[in-house]
């Protein structure tokens, strides 16, 4: 009975999430879009950013509470399944163009951080304040290359004439757009209390580690955000908003999300993680690999099934 009440919760506390971030990535979407944002720059930052909003709640309420493996686990398992299950998935149901940019730089970035990150870990086994200031440091250069990719990029940008052809039933003023940013936080910021409240609770039940439950539950629970956001722009062809989103999601929740939370208090790193972070940097370089060996630089149906079939073969691992 008790299990079952906190399953309840923590389902809750996710909906509380998804809705709250889907709330905010609206929010700031409408705001970048009014300021002339490229889609490749929005999924890159507003949108991964706020999608990535469950994922920083959780760790960093997991970190401040001592769950620190739920705080890692959760970065290292959505990192692993954003790319392995979801963009997986996401190009089984239609090929996905990617950006140049992406492949050259942020793909390749991403790697680099998961490197840093793990050497970092087990250097002493644990992340430190200097630790997240040197993972902020790298987060800082990341919006800058951002910015300076946005002033240089050769997308069209959005017109206001474009914003009220395209989307006319969706513009709303400013003031709702707030609004709705700042509603979205607030849900977030709930739902990952209670929701690393009852992830702790059923892992002490069952008699799990706190490690597989923030790989497994809890990471699928914060990346709904990323899956609902990726396979909608997907079907809807927006490739670089797909694609952007989970790159630039994966680059934030390892810099961003460990590093504020490291700031605020020591984060142990376990060496079981070693293995979770090895498999997370390969996840980039399968990424790379099936794009970059594409006469058109798109992630087809084929590399899709060879993710899937490769998270399902970590997840087997894991039980």
């Amino acid at each position: 009975m008790q299990i079952f009440l906190q399953v309840l919760i923590l389902i809750a506390g996710f909906v509380l999430l998804v809705k709250g971030a889907d709330w905010l990535v609206d929010g700031a979407s409408g705001i970048a879009e009014k300021a002339g944002m490229s889609k490749l720059v929005i999924g890159l930052t507003i949108v991964a950013m706020g999608t990535s909003a469950p994922e920083a709640a959780i760790s960093i309420s997991a970190a401040v509470k001592g769950s620190a493996d739920i705080a890692v686990g959760n970065v290292l398992g959505s990192n692993i399944l954003n790319i392995l299950l979801i963009l997986g998935l996401t190009a089984v149901i239609t090929p996905l163009a990617v950006h140049e940019s992406t492949v050259k730089y942020e793909i390749p970035f991403v790697f680099f951080i998961t490197v840093i990150f793990a050497l970092i870990g087990l250097r002493d086994k644990v992340i430190g304040r200097f630790d997240g200031a040197i993972l902020w440091v790298l987060f800082i250069a990341y919006l800058s290359y951002l910015f300076y990719m946005s002033k240089n990029s050769h997308h069209k940008k959005p017109t206001k004439e474009d914003v009220q052809e395209e989307d006319a039933p969706k513009v709303r003023p400013l003031w709702q757009m707030i609004a709705l940013f700042l509603i979205g936080l607030a849900l977030i910021i709930f739902g990952s209390n209670i929701s690393v409240d009852a992830a702790t609770k059923i892992a002490e039940i069952l008699g799990v580690s706190q490690r597989i439950i923030g790989l497994t539950i809890v990471a699928f629970g914060t990346s709904l955000p990323e899956l609902v956001t990726s396979v909608t722009a997907a079907m809807k062809k927006e490739a670089d908003i797909a694609v952007g989103n989970i790159v630039g999601s994966n680059i934030f929740n390892l810099l961003f999300v460990i590093g504020t939370a490291a700031l605020i208090t020591p984060v142990p790193y376990q060496s079981s993680f070693t293995f979770d972070s090895v498999v997370a940097a390969l996840s980039a370089v399968l990424l790379w690999i099936c794009v970059v060996f594409h006469k058109k630089r798109m992630l087809h149906r084929w590399g899709g099934v060879v993710m899937l079939v490769s998270y399902a073969l970590y997840f087997g691992y894991l039980l």
